[in-house]
């Protein structure tokens, strides 16, 4: 909605993205967010291309503002047993369907659709040309980076809070002197080596 070609008044879009592909360890996200087209936010954008003071700004106003909005995950245990690919759209199927009121139309951030009982469009690049979508980029990087900053506090020798999970060197160096832990994905290569020492 709001600047949105896509949309007309008989639908109520939303907008879905995820965040936490990538990493090696912890939840992959996915948020789902309904703008409000009389309550509009400046400065949506793909969320990768903001601060993290903008990113927690914009996280409250779209919480504040927005008509509705909803974020869910998939479990570590779901990525290995399902892949990252399946485990993605099945936390956006569970965003989806958390919103209320409910969406008629879902503008998907990508090439890759979840299943859904409403329509669905993707949108490559979504995250920088589509309100919505941004709005939801934003509410599963923010949401994500809090879970792994408890995961931080959990595993404080891997150092979660720095590099979110992903494999940096600092990260890659750490598994291989603590070992695996259980926020790691255990069917990701780097982490397979490791467990195959």
């Amino acid at each position: 909605m709001q600047t949105s070609l896509w949309v007309d008044d008989r639908h109520l879009v939303c907008g879905v993205d995820e965040a936490g592909r990538g990493p090696l360890a912890g939840a992959v996200y996915a948020a789902a967010v309904i703008l409000d087209p009389a309550r509009p936010i400046t400065g949506l954008r793909d969320s990768k291309k903001l601060t993290p003071a903008q990113r927690q700004r914009l996280r409250g106003d779209i919480m504040g503002n927005a008509l509705a909005w909803a974020v869910a995950h998939s479990t570590v245990e779901e990525i290995d047993r399902l892949n990252i690919l399946q485990a993605t759209l099945l936390a956006m199927q569970r965003a989806v369907a958390q919103l209320r009121p409910a969406a008629t139309l879902a503008l998907v951030d990508g090439n890759q659709a979840p299943r859904l009982t409403i329509p669905v469009q993707t949108l490559v690049k979504g995250d920088d040309l589509e309100p919505a979508i941004s709005a939801a980029s934003i509410l599963a990087k923010t949401e994500r980076d809090a879970a792994m900053l408890e995961l931080h506090a959990e595993f404080p020798h891997y150092g979660f809070a720095d590099h979110k999970g992903y494999p940096t060197a600092s990260h890659l160096h750490a598994l291989e002197q603590h070992g695996v832990c259980d926020a790691h994905r255990r069917s990701y290569k780097p982490v397979q080596n490791i467990l195959k020492r």
